[in-house]
């Protein structure tokens, strides 16, 4: 059944979907209409709303990005309950899991437009075909290693895949900002352009993808992302566990 825009596109509280007659989903990251932050809540949300937008087969181009200026921001920790509860853990992991399963089955090509801080979840900018990055942008991971938690959320499965192993082992144990210029030197960043232009490089650039044959741009995003599709679906149930534990052992000794 063909999916319509009055079925899923207000459907989620933490993403504003717009689409335009030529099939350019723009998937917005906000809360409250400005900078995200993610929440438990949210985190429930994507693993649907990226289900439904892979399977829509009326998106032909897929741009990820953010309200505000910026991509995600950071984590709003409570939300989660205790990490330290197995059943609070278990629903964390499977829907960590599925969320990025699910943004790896969108077939179209996928553009992410980073403005600001890309400091939570940055593997979802990495899942995209390409990045367009502006000059003020920085990616960190503010939710693992900078807190005490081990970094398996598929953050170090997307970096490494990306940027190298090296990098990416380097990146994570001390979180501190890389800039655009740097991330584009690493191979990350396809392009970095002036402040406040991603989003619209990312739609010309969506528009240019879209004058190749439908089939081709699918075949090609599909040929694209298996590699890192299969390290996904081996790697960060895995990693997920490692983090769920280490989580548990945090809030253990802050008792």
């Amino acid at each position: 059944m063909k999916a319509t825009q009055d079925d899923y596109f207000a459907a989620y509280g933490n993403l504003k979907l717009t689409r335009d007659a030529k099939g350019i989903l723009v998937v917005q990251f906000h809360s409250d209409g400005g900078p995200f932050i993610m929440t438990a809540r949210s985190h429930t949300e994507f693993v649907d709303a990226f289900y439904r937008i892979a399977q829509d087969r009326a998106n032909k181009i897929v741009i990820l990005t953010g309200a505000g200026g910026e991509f995600i921001t950071d984590v709003e920790w409570s939300s989660f309950g205790d990490a330290s509860d197995p059943g609070v853990w278990s629903q964390v992991h499977d829907e960590g899991v599925q969320v990025l399963e699910n943004i790896a089955n969108i077939r179209v090509p996928v553009i992410a437009a980073i403005e600001g801080r890309a400091h939570v979840h940055s593997d979802y900018a990495l899942l995209a075909s390409v990045i367009v990055a502006a000059d003020s942008a920085t990616f960190q991971d503010v939710a693992h290693f900078a807190v005490g938690v081990a970094p398996g959320d598929g953050v170090f499965t997307t970096w490494s895949y990306r940027a190298g192993p090296g990098r990416a082992e380097a990146f994570l144990l001390n979180p501190q900002p890389l800039t655009a210029r740097i991330a584009h030197e690493w191979g990350v960043v396809a392009e970095v352009v002036a402040k406040g232009k991603a989003l619209s490089r990312a739609r010309e650039l969506g528009e240019l993808y879209l004058k190749a044959p439908e089939v081709t741009r699918r075949n090609t995003r599909v040929h694209f992302i298996q590699p890192l599709k299969e390290r996904i679906v081996r790697e960060v149930g895995y990693g997920l566990s490692l983090e769920g534990a280490s989580a548990a052992d945090l809030v253990k000794s802050k008792k």
